[in-house]
């Protein structure tokens, strides 16, 4: 099976892990958006306030609680469980702007 890329994990995976754990969805409750650098990177729209179709591509015209900041690769490796998603973000390589711990630990869940 080919590398997970951004857009894979953002588009299908998350949505498929919010419906295996819909409490994740309610405990979250928030619109993010994800960041992403690199050749893969793009901008991705996740809004949980929602019932359904949580995930779009872009930005444009969101008002995020936080916006997640990562190198594609970085994002990646934090999805596939081969980065700690608090060692990613105590080492810089994952960055929520504003940070508001709460909601980036619960979000954690759902990436990492």
């Amino acid at each position: 099976m080919a590398e997970s890329s951004p857009q894979q994990i953002i588009e299908v995976e998350i949505p498929q892990r919010i419906t295996a754990k819909p409490d994740l969805q309610k405990e979250i409750n928030a619109v993010v958006v994800f960041e992403i650098t690199g050749p893969e990177g793009g901008k991705w729209t996740l809004d949980l306030t929602k019932s359904s179709d949580w995930v779009r591509a872009g930005a444009d015209g969101v008002t995020p609680k936080m916006t997640l900041l990562c190198a594609d690769k970085d994002f990646i490796a934090v999805c596939t469980k081969k980065l700690n998603a608090n060692m990613a973000a105590v080492s810089g390589k994952l960055k929520f702007k504003p940070m508001d711990m709460n909601l980036a630990l619960k979000l954690g869940k759902l990436i990492g």
